[in-house]
C-alpha cells in the first residue's frame, strides 16, 4: 500500500497541514485509492510546510508547501507516483539542503510516525539501551563522558562528569530530570523533537537512570507546548507497556520510570535550580549553588538534569560507540549541534551539524539569506542572551570557546536574523526590558539592574546627557555580570554591550521630534 506522510508538528499544522491531511483523505477516498496516510514530524525545512511525501519504488519523493487547493491538482499530477509537479522537490533524501546535513538527535525526527514504535526499533532504536543494560554503570558514563558529549543547554558542561558525580552520590532515591522549559527567542529544536521523535528522549533518560542509579525521571515540558506534552504521554505509555519504563526495563531487574510535568509558564524556569523549585511546587526562584543539584537536587535529592537534546543524544553514542560521535565536531566541541534558523531568513528551520560549520554557512548557505533581501546587518546567536554579531563577521565557527572568544556565547543553538532596518539601541532595551519582565527577583543586580537599565537606555536614545549615561549604562552591566545569582542577569549585559561595540552609531542618533 502506498504511504504519503504529512507532518503532524506544530509549525505545519499552524500553516495547514492537519486540512491538507483531510483533503488528502477524502480525494483518494473518492477516487477510491488505496494509500496510508502516515502524520510524520517535520523534516525542518519550515520555509515548505505543510511538506508532503510520497513513498514510491525510487524513495520518498517530496512536495511543499502543499495547501488544501493544492491536494486535487497534486493527485492529477500523479502524486501518488511521485509525478512531476511545480511544489515537487524530487527524492527528498537528496534535497541538498538535508542530505548536507550530519543529523543525529533528529535522524528519525521527519522520517517515521513518531508514535510507532515498530519503525523506532526498525531504525536502531532501543539498541543503546540494550547495550547500556549489559555494562557496569561506572563504563556508561566512561563512554559518555569519552563521547565529548557536553550540555546543549547552553553551559556546555561536559555531561560525563555529571552523570559520574550523580552515580557516585550515596542516596535512597535519585533523579533525572529533563529541562525541555524552552523558552529562548528562536528556538524550537526541544519541541520539534519532542513532537517527532520523543522516543529517542525516552530512550536516553531511560540510560541516564540506569547509569546514574536513578528510578524516576521528570520532563519539565513549556505550558505553550500543548502537543508536545500529548506526544510525550502517550510515548511513555506506549514504552510502558513493551516493557522498557517500568520497575523492571528489558527483564533487567532495574527500575526506571517517566513522567510529565507542565511547566509553570517562567522563562526563568530553564535555569535548572528554578526548574527544580518548580517541579517541587515552589515558585520558580533560582537557588545558591553550591550545593549542585548533582548532589542536592530534586527534594534534595542527587539529581541529573539535561536539556532534550542532550538527552536524546546519548542513544546514539551508547549505540555506535563513543569514538563514532567524538569523531564529529572539532576542537573541545564534539558531535552534533542542532541549529535554529529564524528570523528575517529566507530559509528557517533545523539544521544539524558537526561542530565547527560557521556562522556564514548556516545563514547564507543553509538560510539563503534575508527573506524579504534586505543587507544582513546583524545575527543573535544563542537565545535572547547572546551577542549581536554584524553582519561582516560571520566566519565564526559554531563551537563553544570560538563564540566564547569572539564575545557570544551557542545557548541553545538559536540564531535569529536582522536585516539593515533593526534599530541596535532598541535590540539592547529589548534585552534589558526581557530580563527585567523575566527575572525571579531573588537577586538585586537582575531585579533592580534591568530595570535601571531600560530607564538608562531611555535616556541615551532621548539625547539626555548621554555620555554619562552611557558610562553608567556600562557600569550598570558590569554590576550584573559580577553579582548576579545565575545567567538571567548575568548575560542580560551581553546583548547590550555587543550592540554598543558593534553598533554605537544607533545609540547616537538624534531623537526623533514630536509633534507640539
Amino acid at each position: 500500500m502506498t504511504r504519503i506522510y504529512v507532518p503532524r508538528d506544530s509549525a505545519a499544522v499552524s500553516v495547514g497541514a492537519d486540512d491538507v491531511a483531510r483533503m488528502l483523505e477524502e480525494a483518494l477516498a473518492a477516487r477510491g485509492a488505496s494509500v496510508e496516510i502516515v502524520r510524520n514530524g517535520s523534516r525542518g525545512m519550515l520555509w515548505l510546510e505543510p511538506f508532503i511525501e510520497v513513498e514510491t519504488p525510487n524513495g520518498r519523493v517530496g512536495y511543499g508547501p502543499v495547501t488544501v487547493e493544492d491536494v486535487g491538482p497534486l493527485l492529477d499530477a500523479g502524486l501518488l507516483d511521485g509525478g512531476a509537479h511545480a511544489l515537487c522537490h524530487g527524492p527528498v533524501d537528496q534535497i541538498p539542503w538535508l542530505a548536507s546535513q550530519q543529523r543525529v538527535s533528529f535522524a528519525r525526527v521527519g522520517v517515521h510516525d513518531p508514535l510507532d514504535l515498530d519503525d523506532y526499533r526498525a531504525s536502531g532504536g532501543l539498541r543503546g539501551l540494550q547495550r547500556a543494560l549489559t555494562m557496569p554503570d561506572d563504563e556508561i558514563c566512561a563512554d559518555v563522558l569519552a563521547s565529548g558529549l557536553r550540555g546543549r543547554g547552553g553551559a556546555g558542561f561536559p555531561a560525563g562528569i555529571k552523570w559520574r558525580t550523580v552515580m557516585e552520590a550515596e542516596a535512597d532515591q535519585k533523579y533525572v530530570c529533563c529541562n525541555a522549559d524552552e523558552g529562548d527567542s528562536g528556538t524550537f529544536a526541544d519541541r520539534m523533537l519532542m513532537e517527532g521523535g520523543p522516543f529517542a528522549l525516552l530512550e536516553g533518560m531511560a540510560i541516564a537512570g540506569i547509569a546514574a542509579g536513578a528510578t524516576k525521571g521528570l520532563i519539565y515540558v513549556r505550558s505553550e507546548y500543548p502537543a508536545a506534552i500529548r506526544t510525550l504521554r502517550t510515548a511513555i505509555d506506549i514504552a510502558r507497556v513493551d516493557g522498557w519504563l517500568g520497575d523492571d526495563v528489558l527483564g533487567s531487574g532495574r527500575a526506571f520510570d517517566l513522567r510529565v510535568v507542565e511547566a509553570a509558564g517562567s522563562y526563568v524556569c530553564g535555569e535548572e535550580t528554578a526548574m527544580l523549585e518548580s517541579l517541587e511546587g515552589k515558585r520558580g526562584m533560582v537557588r545558591p549553588k553550591p550545593p549542585i543539584p548533582a548532589l542536592q537536587g530534586l527534594f534534595g535529592k542527587p539529581t541529573l538534569v539535561h536539556n532534550v537534546l542532550t538527552l536524546s543524544a546519548v542513544p546514539a553514542i551508547l549505540a555506535d560507540g563513543a569514538a563514532a560521535y567524538q569523531a564529529l565536531g572539532f576542537d573541545r566541541s564534539r558531535g552534533t549541534q542542532v541549529f535554529q534558523l529564524a528570523g528575517n531568513i529566507a530559509r528557517g528551520g533545523i539544521v544539524e551539524l558537526a561542530f565547527g560549520v560557521t556562522l556564514r554557512e548556516l545563514v547564507l548557505d543553509y538560510g539563503g539569506g534575508t527573506a524579504n533581501g534586505r543587507p544582513l546587518r546583524a545575527v543573535q546567536v544563542g537565545g535572547p542572551l547572546g551577542a549581536y554579531l554584524p553582519g561582516d563577521t560571520l566566519d565564526i565557527p559554531m563551537d563553544y570557546e570560538a563564540l566564547a572568544a569572539a564575545g557570544g556565547l551557542l545557548g541553545h543553538g538559536g540564531i535569529v536574523v536582522f536585516d539593515d532596518t533593526v534599530d541596535m539601541a532598541a535590540q539592547a532595551r529589548f534585552a534589558m526590558e526581557f530580563c527585567a519582565v523575566e527575572s525571579c527577583g531573588k537577586c538585586t543586580p537582575c531585579r533592580i539592574g534591568s530595570t535601571r537599565g531600560v530607564e538608562v537606555i531611555d535616556r541615551i536614545t532621548a539625547g539626555i546627557d548621554r555620555d554619562r549615561n552611557l558610562v553608567l549604562l556600562e557600569e550598570l552591566c558590569e554590576t550584573m555580570t559580577d553579582g548576579s545569582l545565575c545567567a538571567m542577569g548575568g548575560l542580560t549585559p551581553l546583548p547590550v554591550r555587543s550592540a554598543l561595540a558593534h553598533f554605537p552609531e544607533d545609540f547616537h542618533r538624534a531623537p526623533e521630534a514630536t509633534e507640539p
